[in-house]
């Protein structure tokens, strides 16, 4: 009689387990709805990215317009465009990065540099062609991710200046809705949207 109940309660266990196993597509599902969720929340007005060039490759902000863009799935508003010139080719740069990343499943989980006056990220950036590679320095994001820079931080720097402040303009700031899929470590491995407004400069 023991051991009919002890198979039992390792039945309903087992039964239990599969039913809390969350698969890969599951995960997916769960970001793709915390994102429409956030979207809808945040009074998000997705554009193309076909009017986004018509736009002269800008998003308007009175208005809270991101582009989505397609190969990478991040949304984009570039908030400023910057002063100066972008990133040429062959070049490299060092940036000093202020940011703020928002977890879009828990908005109050958070992690900035805003606030530090003298605490800045540090990120060195290269473009060769099209494709531009970056790895973080020092701060925040080296301390707690690694020196690899999330694929979708990468994503404005064909449409951004990195020069400034001038007397007129000032520094290149955007913000971004990054799947897992161009995040860090953390967001690939636990399948996790992130938020991102971020002040890129040299």
């Amino acid at each position: 009689m023991k051991r009919i109940i002890l198979m039992l309660i390792v039945a309903c266990t087992v039964l239990t387990s599969c039913d809390n196993y969350e698969t890969y597509a599951d995960k997916k599902d769960k970001e793709r709805n915390a994102i429409s969720a956030f979207i809808s929340k945040k009074q998000i007005k997705v554009i193309s990215e076909q009017k986004f060039q018509a736009q002269d490759c800008t998003t308007d902000t009175t208005i809270n317009e991101y582009v989505y863009m397609n190969n990478t799935g991040v949304y984009m508003q570039i908030t400023r465009k910057g002063c100066g010139r972008p990133l040429l080719d062959g070049e490299n740069a060092t940036l000093k990065v202020r940011f703020t990343e928002t977890s879009i499943f828990n908005t109050n989980s958070y992690l900035t540099n805003a606030d530090e006056a003298y605490n800045l990220d540090y990120m060195s950036i290269s473009r060769t062609g099209s494709n531009y590679t970056a790895s973080f320095t020092s701060g925040f994001m080296a301390s707690t991710y690694g020196a690899s820079v999330p694929s979708g931080w990468l994503v404005p720097f064909k449409y951004i200046k990195l020069d400034g402040p001038t007397a007129t303009e000032d520094i290149a700031k955007v913000r971004l809705i990054v799947p897992h899929t161009q995040g860090h470590s953390t967001a690939s491995g636990n399948v996790y949207p992130y938020f991102y407004e971020i002040t890129f400069q040299r």
